[in-house]
């Protein structure tokens, strides 16, 4: 059980410095707490994953140029993300748009290896399986 997510959500990223904001458009036609409703497919990267400061993997290729350049130093590069597949697992049971809705426990995985997760869900009141 978890909460439903919406416009709004704060994000964090394992391999990010700040936190993000979720952004969900109205497509989905469904509100929780008067925000736009997620599901699993909100997650085009600055469409709703906005960036998370500055990204500190290596796997991130701007991030592995400025640590070679800096002579091996660690040096994080503005972040980007990369978040081709959905949000999972979502909600088994309730769906928006013919898709499960997004909810708190779910992850989002960056190709750079960072682990997206849900620290605020955007609304307090409507819990879904």
């Amino acid at each position: 059980m978890g909460m439903h997510v919406c416009n709004g959500a704060t994000l964090v990223c394992s391999f990010g410095v700040a936190p993000s904001m979720l952004a969900v458009l109205p497509k989905n036609q469904m509100l929780t707490s008067n925000m736009p409703a997620a599901n699993i497919m909100d997650n085009v990267p600055t469409v709703n994953i906005m960036p998370f400061g500055m990204c500190t993997t290596p796997s991130n290729p701007a991030v592995a140029s400025a640590t070679a350049a800096a002579m091996g130093v660690l040096t994080p590069m503005p972040c980007v993300p990369v978040t081709p597949a959905p949000w999972a697992p979502g909600s088994p049971t309730v769906l928006l748009s013919n898709v499960p809705a997004l909810n708190d426990m779910s992850k989002l995985m960056c190709t750079w290896g960072g682990v997206i997760s849900v620290t605020v869900p955007g609304q307090i009141t409507e819990q879904i399986p």
